[in-house]
């Protein structure tokens, strides 16, 4: 079942078109990637699926509900990280979630007590409870804004940048709340980034915008094999001689052979259709029969960036 429905969502201000058109679907349960570069719309679609703002044109659904005639009900039901934290510094901790937690409804005080003690010990952040939030690194800020965007336990959370300028190790814990939010399977996610190592470790599938129009859409090893070439076996051997090469150009399921390294990497691309992995066996005996002394085997995937990079330059 699908958590969040686009269908031809439009967004314009004045005689700028900022988001055109976008059709897309969120399954339940999903943590769903939405890139491209700054200005793309990545942050203005997010807004119209928070009931943040209203689309200019398209309809859309989060949770069944229509972003127009139930944008209240949607707005209760969500969780939003916007770029900023939005986190009030002169307060601590447990007190910014306590202000949250009543907006977004909790009335009931001991429940809300709990929950808030529930999500500051997971994201480590109890021993700091009482300190003002003036006094928190970048990364223990963005840790917070997390936990006030999920401290009414919404069914969809949509996070905008969520690792934007921090350092590797806090955006490693980012990424790894975010990971284990999915893996809870009560939360779905669309995480809005132009950080490609982002989606590539948390999201089963993306969405590439430019200019407010989709690009490209599906799962990412989809996107990959379709957009930026498919999967190859990298080959280390002593020497790729002649008749090394010409066997293993020869294989049935073999498209295409490139040596590099100075004769000794063989680069082996599958056919469409066949799998790297299962091609691995018969290239090995292949090359073995022939002489090869090999000294290391490795599958290699075309990256996130390098279909992101193409896609961006056929735009």
């Amino acid at each position: 079942m699908s958590a969040i429905e686009a269908n031809s969502l439009t967004k314009r201000f004045g005689s700028y078109t900022a988001v055109d058109q976008l059709s897309f679907q969120v399954d339940e349960g999903e943590i769903f990637g939405l890139l491209g570069p700054n200005g793309a719309g990545k942050t203005t679609t997010v807004r119209m699926l928070a009931c943040v703002i209203a689309p200019s044109g398209g309809s859309g659904t989060v949770l069944g509900r229509d972003l127009l005639s139930g944008a209240r009900d949607i707005r209760r039901s969500v969780g939003i990280l916007t770029e900023s934290p939005s986190l009030y510094e002169r307060m601590n901790a447990v007190e910014n979630l306590e202000f949250f937690g009543k907006a977004y409804g909790m009335t009931d005080s001991q429940e809300l007590a709990i929950r808030i003690k529930e999500i500051l010990e997971s994201f480590q952040l109890w021993e700091r409870r009482s300190e003002r939030v003036s006094t928190f690194s970048k990364g223990m800020k963005q840790k917070l804004a997390i936990a006030r965007a999920i401290v009414h336990n919404p069914q969809v959370l949509f996070l905008d940048e969520p690792t934007a300028s921090l350092d590797p190790e806090s955006s490693k814990l980012i990424r790894d709340l975010i990971e284990s939010l999915g893996r809870s399977g009560m939360h779905t996610v669309l995480l809005c980034t132009h950080r490609l190592e982002d989606a590539e470790k948390l999201c089963s599938r993306v969405l590439i915008i430019n200019r407010g129009r989709s690009k490209a859409l599906g799962r990412i090893d989809e996107l990959r094999s379709r957009i930026a070439g498919r999967a190859r076996l990298e080959v280390s051997l002593k020497q790729a001689t002649p008749a090394i090469v010409e066997g293993a150009r020869l294989l049935q399921s073999v498209e295409d052979v490139e040596v590099t390294d100075y004769d000794t990497k063989l680069l082996v691309t599958a056919k469409a259709g066949a799998d790297a992995q299962e091609v691995t066996p018969y290239v090995v005996r292949t090359l073995v029969e022939k002489g090869a002394m090999i000294t290391g085997l490795k599958i290699s995937l075309p990256s996130l960036e390098e279909t992101y990079l193409k896609v961006m330059k056929e735009a």
